[in-house]
């Protein structure tokens, strides 16, 4: 047995390598479809990312989306209160360290700050037990768009006229009327005005999620924070200075820390999980879980976030994410303009920043 054994080794190496080679090939080829190279007529995230690219134009070493931002760290303070729907450590009473990200949204890292009405506001919860929950927050409680196929569609139809340097208003005209889930979104943007400061926004989660609690049953939920200071709307003596929201953000925190509540709103069993173009109604169950204090700040070209890549969906026993087909999306877009931005750091250098 053992002779026959050693002779039928030999005969099986080519076996293995064939195996071995077939598994590489099946293993690229998922990749190749990923990227769309054998499927060129399909949407990936590829040429999500490098329709941001053509819109805004390259910017090496910066993040495709949400380019101009200001680093900040603190901590989260947690009442307790969350933890009856959810079993991650975050909620359990007792302080949380935060990394965080302030930034407005776009490609070109040298936008103005009152070129566009929405705030962004990403966070990274660093638990005792290792684990970690990340979430990339707006100013708006809905999105524009409800599936990739729609974001898509509106990248495209706002990508500048060479002749202008300007989205072409027809093509954005066309693209709303032929997507009238757009229509809540367009709505609450002309009926909040932006605000005046990073710090008297609210900032909202917009995707659902699905909290898991000690006994291992299932609430969805979306979350917001809400800050302590009262909102006031930007004033138009403000808009001349490009970089007024990172100043005023650093003068506050001269003064002391500012501070935001957690709010989990949870859903009724008919409260659509799946669409983030919906609001849920106001008179769901709002917890107050504690409070978020920003300590400190610090450039993004040097600062904690970095190299921080807010993927909506890294997140900790006790959380997991909902139907929404958008954070699918969401994560393969991050990893992707992840990717692209530390590569090119690798070769180029970080890039400069000239915010304070």
């Amino acid at each position: 047995m053992k002779s026959r054994s050693r002779a039928s080794a030999p005969r099986c190496m080519p076996c293995r390598l064939a195996a071995i080679g077939a598994a590489v090939v099946a293993l690229a080829g998922t990749f190749a479809y990923a990227a769309g190279w054998l499927t060129p007529s399909r949407l990936t995230t590829y040429r999500i990312v490098d329709q941001f690219q053509a819109n805004n134009g390259p910017h090496p070493g910066y993040r495709r989306n949400h380019a101009k931002g200001l680093c900040v760290e603190g901590y989260f303070n947690s009442n307790g209160n969350a933890a009856s729907v959810s079993r991650a450590q975050v909620f359990a009473p007792g302080r949380t360290a935060i990394i965080g990200r302030f930034a407005i949204p776009g490609g070109n890292p040298s936008a103005a700050d009152a070129s566009v009405p929405v705030r962004s506001f990403a966070l990274l919860f660093k638990q005792r037990d290792g684990e970690q929950w990340r979430t990339a927050m707006n100013s708006t409680p809905v999105f524009a768009v409800r599936t990739p196929e729609q974001f898509y569609q509106q990248l495209v139809a706002a990508q500048p006229d060479p002749q202008t340097g300007k989205p072409d208003p027809a093509k954005l005209k066309a693209f709303y009327a032929a997507n009238p889930a757009t229509r809540p979104f367009q709505e609450w943007v002309k009926t909040h005005p932006a605000s005046s400061r990073l710090a008297n926004a609210t900032y909202y989660s917009i995707n659902a999620f699905r909290f898991i609690d000690a006994g291992g049953h299932e609430h969805a939920v979306r979350w917001s924070v809400e800050p302590d200071m009262p909102y006031a709307p930007v004033d138009p003596q403000e808009k001349n200075d490009p970089d007024f929201l990172s100043k005023q953000l650093g003068e506050q925190l001269q003064r002391g820390s500012v501070r935001w509540h957690l709010i989990v709103t949870l859903a009724n069993a008919s409260d659509p999980t799946n669409d983030a173009t919906l609001q849920w109604p106001a008179d769901r169950q709002r917890i107050d879980a504690g409070t978020i204090v920003i300590e400190r700040t610090s450039g993004q070209a040097d600062g904690a976030c970095r190299d921080v890549n807010f993927d909506p969906t890294v997140l900790p026993d006790g959380i997991k994410p909902s139907d929404d087909p958008l954070l699918a999306a969401r994560s393969a877009a991050y990893a992707v303009s992840y990717q692209r931005r530390t590569r090119e750091e690798a070769l180029h250098g970080a890039p400069a920043t000239r915010q304070p």
